[in-house]
């Protein structure tokens, strides 16, 4: 299995809409459980990382980190 890299301010585009019909998360926390905010109105889940990991469709890299 490929490892994803995740990290805090990607955004992620899930292969299920969420109810409000969007698709792209923003991740705000990583670790064993990531944290994730709906673009589209705004609510916020907790996941473990494999249940999500499984369910991306592509990550689209945030500002909020660099890699030097």
């Amino acid at each position: 299995m490929e490892q994803i890299k995740i990290n805090v301010g990607d955004i992620l585009r899930l292969k299920k809409s969420h109810p409000c019909g969007s698709f792209e998360w923003e991740v705000t926390r990583c670790g064993q459980d990531l944290k994730l905010k709906c673009l589209g109105c705004g609510h916020v889940i907790m996941q473990p990382r494999r249940t999500i990991v499984k369910n991306i469709k592509s990550v689209t890299p945030g500002t909020e980190h660099t890699d030097n």
